[in-house]
């Protein structure tokens, strides 16, 4: 803007030094160059020059007004378009995977699954459902659906009929059991792992399709033993 208010004040005070007009002449010239003809008709002077130095300040005020443009649209409209083109492009990914793990939920449980996985050279989609989790899944390069896994369109979304398994990784156990229910209705034979925070719930998850029920807290006991 201010590049732009330069040129303004430029053009203004060569065409008054040109020619003598008036600030306001001066003005009507920069908004209208062609009135240069007209004026130079009834007046004598320096027609060509004058002619020559409003070609040179109409293509300053245009060069500054597209920058202003430019600057303007991508400091309104730039971080979103970037966002809408990542996730666009993250759901054509998803709809190309084949074989993947979805993994729902990206806490400590989630998180560690979905980055050992990733390591390993495997396919994984995350279903987080918290605006931070979904962003940090995607910085860490893996490919996420924003939404709540227990809703059947997030595991569509996720491809859930194209998956190998499903790993319920949910802080929650009735999420994750409830999720495990939604997977087996959309996706019957799809392997599926729920996370439960008790050994009681492990009967729940095997009705709700569960080929295998993990309780961390004992998971990690057994292999606290097992290194003992």
């Amino acid at each position: 803007m201010a590049a732009f208010a330069a040129v303004v004040a430029v053009g203004v005070v060569g065409f008054s030094s040109l020619d003598g007009v008036g600030v306001v002449d001066a003005l009507f010239w920069l908004v209208d160059p062609t009135s240069l003809e007209l004026h130079f008709q009834a007046h004598d002077g320096p027609e060509t020059a004058a002619k020559g130095y409003a070609v040179v300040i109409v293509s300053g005020l245009v060069v500054s007004g597209l920058w202003i443009g430019e600057t303007v649209f991508s400091a309104a409209f730039g971080g979103q378009i970037q966002t809408e083109l990542k996730r666009m492009n993250m759901e054509r990914q998803i709809e190309e995977s084949h074989e993947h793990t979805i993994v729902c939920g990206y806490g400590t449980f989630g998180k560690t699954v979905a980055r050992a996985l990733r390591d390993a050279g495997r396919e994984v989609v995350v279903i987080e459902r918290q605006e931070s989790e979904f962003q940090r899944a995607a910085n860490d390069d893996l490919l996420a659906v924003q939404a709540d896994a227990r809703r059947e369109h997030a595991l569509t979304d996720a491809g859930v009929e194209r998956a190998a398994t499903v790993v319920c990784a949910i802080d929650d156990s009735n999420a994750n059991i409830q999720t495990a229910m939604a997977t087996s209705q959309i996706a019957p034979t799809v392997e599926l792992v729920v996370r439960v925070g008790d050994g009681m719930y492990e009967s729940l998850a095997r009705r709700a399709g569960a080929d295998e029920v993990i309780v961390p807290e004992v998971a990690s006991a057994e292999q606290v033993t097992a290194s003992l």
